[in-house]
């Protein structure tokens, strides 16, 4: 769902307030725009590192941490890890996970999600590939998914449905 920015406070958290200040609805003086549907959807497929989110023990901030991902537009996201990962035994407990990439250039910009695990599977040299093209020069990915498999062990794959959605640009600062 699109945050338009006319309600008491959008999903972003900022009260209407906020909008009147910058300039209503929309575009403000500042630059401040939501995302459209394809706008995010196109930026998440963007070969970006994401900042993985989800609740390891309700006393505490979620764990959050950096994480490559995959994510083909109006799909399912998934990243790899670790069988036996700290994150792996949290997404299991909570059975849901956020995502949030970003850009600081040419405008600050970003895309979060949110949703339930749609499955936990063993990786193959398949995925393990394509994750590492994706994020690696061409000439780097075998000796990357070589030493991965000598050196980092068995990895799973967990897939996410996007469920909520928020992103923004904040124009140039």
């Amino acid at each position: 769902m699109r945050c338009e920015h006319n309600r008491v406070a959008c999903g972003h958290g900022f009260p209407r307030a906020f909008f009147e200040l910058l300039g209503g609805v929309g575009r403000s003086s500042f630059g401040f725009m939501a995302l459209s549907v394809e706008e995010r959807e196109r930026f998440l497929a963007e070969p970006r590192v994401g900042a993985l989110s989800v609740v390891e023990d309700p006393a505490r901030a979620p764990l959050t941490i950096p994480i490559w991902y995959q994510y083909i537009p109006k799909g399912e996201l998934w990243v790899r890890t670790g069988p036996d990962s700290r994150k792996v035994r949290a997404i299991e407990a909570a059975g849901r996970f956020s995502l949030m990439v970003q850009r600081t250039e040419p405008t600050v910009r970003y895309v979060s999600v949110e949703g339930p695990v749609t499955g936990i599977g063993p990786d193959d040299e398949d995925s393990a590939r394509e994750m590492a093209a994706r994020y690696l020069p061409e000439e780097k990915v075998d000796g990357f998914v070589e030493y991965e498999r000598t050196h980092l062990g068995e990895h799973v794959i967990i897939r996410m449905r996007p469920e909520h959605w928020l992103s923004a640009d904040l124009g140039a600062l």
